[in-house]
């Protein structure tokens, strides 16, 4: 078959069948949805985690640090989304997605966010800096955080042997617009999340850890979001 027949054929196999779908009560693998027409319905809080100015980053350092720089942020990163309940489902180059699930989603979410500040802040920039005393002076380290929560319907894209889960829905795309964020607080969040989540997380003792950021437009719809620069060791 030609190339482009092949293509009309496969466009055709996507949009014939209907959805099969089904509510799911943990985050899915690939392997749980069938390539053709699976989908699950789930109720989650979504978070990605953003290394800022990597393009600086690539551009301007040599590619040998630049990937142990990335390498150093998603390794912290899928640690500390791992050890709060996350189920990592994307990598897209510096950045990582994480889905959270289960009545404590936006707490565990947030505590994660909190983490991840102190890793980088704490942690990686120090040890950046130890390693290569002259790279801030290139880059600076700093990351992006956006947790957004709702329901989102999970298919596969792509064909045989060359395919990956997406995320479809208000959630999963608010959360990676959030990441992009770069107005200085290191993690924003949806009015939704912060409503939704543990007190303890909101305040330390009698200070604010979190201040509204007035509302952002993202797809035509308007958010409410938080944000915050706070730590918080794991």
């Amino acid at each position: 078959m030609a190339i482009a027949d092949d293509v009309k054929s496969g466009i055709d196999g996507v949009l014939s069948p209907a959805w099969q779908e089904r509510d799911g009560t943990v985050v899915p693998s690939t392997d749980d949805i069938v390539l053709k027409d699976g989908a699950v319905n789930i109720d989650a809080t979504y978070l990605y985690s953003d290394l800022a100015n990597s393009s600086a980053l690539g551009q301007k350092v040599n590619n040998k640090v630049a990937a142990k720089v990335m390498r150093g942020y998603l390794n912290a990163a899928a640690r500390i989304l791992k050890h709060y309940g996350g189920e990592i489902r994307s990598f897209d180059g510096d950045r990582v997605m994480a889905i959270f699930i289960g009545g404590s989603k936006n707490t565990k979410a947030v505590r994660a966010s909190l983490a991840l500040n102190w890793a980088v802040d704490k942690v990686l920039a120090p040890k950046l800096a130890a390693k290569w005393p002259t790279l801030n002076d290139l880059w600076v380290t700093a990351h992006g955080v956006g947790i957004a929560t709702g329901t989102a319907m999970l298919v596969r894209g792509g064909v045989r042997n060359s395919n990956d889960l997406i995320s479809i829905g208000a959630a999963p795309n608010v959360a990676a617009k959030l990441s992009e964020l770069r107005n200085r607080p290191d993690i924003y969040m949806t009015k939704a999340v912060y409503d939704n989540m543990n007190a303890e997380n909101k305040t330390s003792g009698s200070r604010a850890m979190w201040t509204t950021h007035g509302s952002v437009e993202i797809g035509g719809k308007s958010y409410t979001v938080y944000g915050s620069t706070w730590r918080w060791s794991p």
